[in-house]
């Protein structure tokens, strides 16, 4: 079987990385893939935006199954157009993907479902939301951007005065683009985050193993809010109970709901959660796989990657066998560039990435890279440059793999946090080596 994967980041290289050893793949392309990706597949100069382009050149490679990896082109209804011309797809139509290109509507949803998330106000004007803030008595409080902000737009506010900057960032300076025009403030849930990631056919939903990530900047959990500088699987949190709450509290409520509403869900659906002494609460919904969650769990997965991804785009995954998962633990260090999330410079020439790879089970995914203009060297093109995965029998000696395969690579002005797993070892050591 064909198989285009749409995207260039280090979600897009895990799911090609994944494709290129299940039994069955023809033809692997990636549009328009990284540097690390075009060791594994075909990369087409495609935008990710382009529409017309993509049909196109599916149309061209006879590809018979599209995996489309960011939220964007599933937000503007490419998996619509890739259907209308008979190609099958994973992911969400327009309609479903809008449970991630709203937070507004997704509180609605939770609502209506009664899914257990937040209490909240949406504001479509900055005055309204300023006053809100200014009348609030328990601290701190959530604000976050309704639209797609590349998963930045989210600001923990522990004053007034830290609440009502975040509103005119979003609503006033248009920080976050038409993202901002409307803003939702939540309550602060207290308890340990977990995400959840099910595949979904429009009815059979098939849970994931759990992960968690590091949103902060910085060691610590500090610092602004990023699109994930690490993460690891599986987490302590999902105990049997806990799974059977989100299974029927959270994702099977949300497939049916949106089903009955015309927007019938196919594709990875994301439930970032609250763990609390109440259970768990949805803090978001994402359309797609996470990232840098799909890199610490594909690793992991033992089933064939492409017999599960055709049968959620095909409504076949009652069909399908028991996900199969190695005991592996996998943790994923996020190498970037400059003063991401703030800032970067793309074209900084990357060293180290064969010996980072050459370590014993550890895995190099290209989040933010290129070739240089001669094709001689592999740069960087992005704020989140590298995913280094390490895996071992426990979450230890899977960080330690990690930061020490991190620690051959090289560009200048590279950074991460040295503490990615700290949250669940009993003995939060730092790394024995240099970084």
């Amino acid at each position: 079987m064909n198989v285009l994967v749409v995207g260039s980041g280090g979600r897009e290289h895990a799911f090609v990385d994944a494709l290129s050893r299940s039994e069955g793949i023809g033809r692997l392309f990636a549009a328009p893939g990284n540097a690390g990706i075009a060791s594994q597949a075909e990369c087409l100069d495609i935008h990710v935006d382009d529409t017309a382009g993509l049909v196109a050149a599916a149309r061209e490679h006879q590809v018979e199954l599209v995996i489309v990896g960011p939220e964007g082109p599933l937000v503007a209804g490419l998996v619509d157009a890739l259907r209308d011309a008979g190609i099958a797809a994973m992911g969400p139509t327009k309609a479903a993907a809008h449970i991630e290109g709203s937070k507004a509507y997704m509180k609605d949803l939770c609502r209506r479902a009664r899914i257990p998330t937040a209490h909240s106000k949406s504001f479509n004007s900055a005055s309204e939301a300023i006053a809100y803030c200014e009348g609030i008595e328990t601290w701190p409080v959530v604000v976050k951007a309704d639209g797609l902000a590349a998963g930045k737009g989210v600001t923990i506010a522990q004053t007034p005065e830290e609440a009502i900057t975040a509103v005119r960032d979003a609503m006033l300076q248009e920080r976050f683009g038409a993202a901002g025009a409307r803003i939702i403030v939540e309550d602060f849930l207290e308890g340990e985050e977990l995400s959840m990631i099910a595949l979904v056919d429009g009815e059979a939903v098939a849970v994931l193993e759990s992960s968690r990530d590091h949103k902060a900047a910085f060691d610590g959990d500090t610092g602004p809010n990023t699109g994930g500088m690490g993460a690891f699987s599986p987490s302590r949190l999902l105990t049997p109970r806990v799974y059977e709450q989100i299974e029927e509290r959270v994702l099977i409520p949300t497939v049916h709901t949106m089903g009955g509403e015309g927007r019938t869900f196919t594709g990875l659906l994301y439930a970032g959660l609250m763990i609390t002494d109440d259970g768990p609460f949805v803090l978001e919904f994402n359309a797609r796989g996470g990232d840098p969650e799909m890199e610490v769990l594909l690793p992991r997965l033992e089933s064939n990657a492409l017999e599960l991804f055709s049968a959620a785009a095909n409504g076949r995954l009652a069909d399908v066998e028991d996900i199969r998962w190695s005991s592996d633990h996998a943790c994923g260090v996020v190498i970037a560039d400059g003063d991401y999330p703030a800032s970067n410079t793309p074209g900084k020439t990357i060293s180290g990435l064969d010996r980072a790879a050459g370590h014993p089970g550890v895995r190099v995914y290209h989040m933010g890279t290129r070739f240089s203009g001669d094709g001689r060297r592999v740069e960087t093109a992005g704020g989140r440059v590298l995913c280094v995965v390490g895996t071992g029998p426990d979450l230890q000696s899977a960080r330690d793999a990690a930061y020490a395969a991190a620690a051959e690579i090289d560009f200048e002005g590279m950074r991460m946090r040295t503490d990615i797993g700290h949250r669940e070892l009993v003995d939060q050591t730092e790394p024995s080596f240099e970084i």
